[in-house]
Formats: structure tokens, C-alpha cells, sequence
């Protein structure tokens, strides 16, 4: 099919030439052979007249316009594929479907593992996909591999796609039980004293609680230990005479299975604000709203 003298049927072999920066795997990613995908180059770099892809030692680069076409290309290509899925008449009972949702632990535990369970219930055939916020999110999800993305509103902001508030929740500080016995309040004092757990989400994630709490308190943490999940944190602080700065919700769930105990914050801090996210070709989706709607509605018991 043809759409203003262009090909429509070279969208895919683009957009895969373009993420692959390679003839061959862009050829293995199309299941099509290496003198197809070659021929599929060329018509495209005859049509925009710009060779797209240029060889610079052993690799090859994107042009100028290659690098401008990636988003609308891959935009366009994920707005066909949402228009085709979209059947006339929605109902939860009968659908056959799977969605992806990135989030962390924390939003598992204290929100996602009750909508999974209302879920169940009203839409058995719906099938998710729920994994942990994979280090490149933000690519992930602009790559479409995500049907819906929960995350703290600083790092959703950078999207441009729909997203809506789901809870807020403040910090808290756990601490052993036993460690903690005859603590009424923890002071600032006694915070500085003790060796810190840190939760690292992502690469660097670890140092931005470093990085916040230094120029308002002129003093470091002594970080003694460094995890990649919320809900691990009560083992590292049973035994020892360890702190973990963490979020409410999931702090009251665990002080309920494990002896550790709970401490306002010695200092003020920002809630954690947790917002979802969606592409905005899914927006209009009868499945994936309802979907949407399952998700805010468990937020809001």
C-alpha cells in the first residue's frame, strides 16, 4: 500500500533499521534475509534521499534525519498496532489479552497484588505481564514493550504521554526490634549514629537520597549496605543496628511478618508521589481503560 508515493509496507524494515543501526540484525528482527532488508535500505534511502545510515569504522550511524525519524516512525507504527487490536464491543469476562506493567516492588506489594486479585475475579482471561522497572525504562517504554508504567512523578515527567496520580505516601524509618528497644523517638542524632541500608533503583538511584539529605544536613550517611528491592529491606536491618529509610505503606505491611519497628523521620522530606503511565495510543483502548480504571480504583481503597 502506497501513501503519498511511499511504501507503507517499509515502516517496519525502517523502524527496525533505525533501532538496530545494522542490516543484519535488522534483518534477523524482520525474519526476512540480509539481500531483502539491503533492498529495503536503498528504496528508503532513494525516497528521503539521505543514506540514513552511514558506516563509521565498524558500526554504522544514524544521519541527521534518521535520527529526527525514530520517534514519529516508531509512534506511527504503535498507533497502527493499537488501532488493529481495538474490537467494537469490550467486556471484561470474555477477553483474551495480555499487558505488560513495569513497577517497582513496593507498588506490587501494597497496590498491583490487589488489583491482580479483583482482577481475577471479573477479567480471568485478562493476562498481565508484571515485572520490575527494567534500568532503561524510559526507552522500554517508548519502545511499546510497556502497557503500562507506575513510577514517582520525577521520573513519569519526563514522558509525554497520559498519566494519572495513584497515592502519595511518606517516609518512615525501620529499625530491628531489638536494636530499637528503649527508642521512644529517633533523633537526628541517633539517625547519623547508626549504618544505613540504601535502596538503588537504577544505576545511580542509590546516591540521589545522598545527594538530597547532604547540603540541608551538612553530614553523610554511613551507608553500610545497598539493595535493588524494597521488600528485602526488614532482612537487612533484623540483627543489626541498621536503619532503612522507606516508604509508609509497605513499612506497616512488613513490621506485621517481621520484629522490626517503625520511627517517624527526624527531618522533613518531600511524599513519594506515584503516578501511571500509558502510551497515548493505548488511551483510547476499551481494554486498557478498563484496565486503567481497575488499577486507580484498588489505589483508592
Amino acid at each position: 500500500m502506497r501513501l503519498d508515493r511511499f511504501d507503507l509496507n517499509l515502516l517496519v524494515a525502517l523502524d527496525a533499521l533505525l533501532e538496530e543501526r545494522s542490516v543484519t540484525r535488522a534483518s534477523q528482527r524482520l525474519c526476512i534475509g540480509q539481500s531483502a532488508t539491503s533492498a529495503a535500505l536503498a528504496r528508503l534511502r532513494d525516497y528521503f534521499g539521505d543514506p540514513l545510515l552511514v558506516q563509521v569504522g565498524r558500526r554504522m550511524e544514524l544521519t541527521p534525519l534518521a535520527q529526527s525519524l525514530i520517534g514519529p516512525i516508531r509512534d506511527a507504527l504503535m498507533r497502527a498496532r493499537a488501532a488493529i487490536s481495538i474490537r467494537p464491543a469490550f467486556e471484561p469476562a470474555s477477553i483474551s489479552r495480555t499487558f505488560s506493567i513495569a513497577a517497582s516492588d513496593y507498588m506490587i506489594h501494597v497496590l498491583l497484588a490487589d488489583a491482580v486479585r479483583r482482577l481475577a475475579a471479573s477479567a480471568p482471561g485478562m493476562r498481565l505481564d508484571i515485572r520490575r522497572t527494567p534500568f532503561d525504562v524510559l526507552e522500554a517504554f517508548e519502545r511499546g514493550t510497556i502497557d503500562v508504567l507506575i513510577m514517582p512523578e520525577q521520573y513519569a515527567s519526563r514522558l509525554a504521554h497520559p498519566q494519572v496520580e495513584l497515592l502519595r505516601d511518606e517516609h518512615v524509618c525501620m529499625m530491628c526490634a531489638e536494636s530499637a528497644r528503649g527508642i521512644t523517638e529517633l533523633t537526628m542524632e541517633e539517625y547519623l549514629s547508626r549504618g544505613h541500608v540504601s535502596v538503588r533503583l537504577g544505576n545511580e538511584a542509590s546516591l540521589s537520597f545522598e545527594e538530597w539529605f547532604l547540603p540541608r544536613y551538612g553530614k553523610q550517611r554511613r551507608l553500610e549496605c545497598t539493595i535493588d528491592q524494597f521488600s528485602i529491606g526488614p532482612l537487612m536491618v533484623i540483627g543489626t543496628e541498621r536503619i532503612l529509610t522507606t516508604h509508609r505503606r509497605l513499612a506497616e505491611k512488613m513490621a506485621k511478618r517481621f520484629p522490626v519497628t517503625l520511627f517517624p523521620a527526624p527531618f522533613e522530606m518531600k511524599p513519594l508521589c506515584e503516578v501511571m503511565v500509558w502510551p497515548r495510543y493505548l488511551d483510547d483502548d476499551p481494554a486498557h481503560r478498563w484496565l486503567r480504571e481497575a488499577i486507580q480504583s484498588a489505589a483508592s481503597v
